[in-house]
């Protein structure tokens, strides 16, 4: 089998990965949103895009970091991310103001995506 074959048995839609839904249930996640892992969300035993989502946010990682990292579009990220906040196992923090530097990352993982 070819490495494409093997790259499309191994591709998930992400409609599946939201469950069909394109909304995220909970409002207000900006690119530039904080999100962190709560206390007991290691222990949710969460599966695939969901578990690597709380490992990514261990420590405070902005949403479009997220997406990048996580490499689905960032609709998706944001509806799994809402899905784990309202589970309450991440938290948001939304920055008050944000300094050049960090509005520069946000344009350079954008522009990744």
């Amino acid at each position: 089998m070819s490495e494409e074959a093997d790259a499309e048995e191994l591709f998930v839609r992400p409609f599946i990965m939201t469950g069909g839904r394109s909304e995220p249930m909970h409002d207000g996640l900006r690119l530039e949103t904080l999100v962190v892992a709560g206390p007991d969300a290691s222990l949710a035993g969460l599966e695939f895009e969901r578990r690597r989502i709380v490992a990514l946010c261990a420590r405070p990682t902005m949403v479009a970091e997220v997406a990048q990292k996580t490499g689905v579009p960032l609709g998706v990220a944001k509806v799994l991310i809402a899905d784990l906040v309202v589970a309450g196992l991440l938290v948001c923090q939304q920055p008050k103001e944000l300094p050049l530097h960090v509005l520069e990352r946000i344009r350079d993982h954008v522009r990744a995506l």
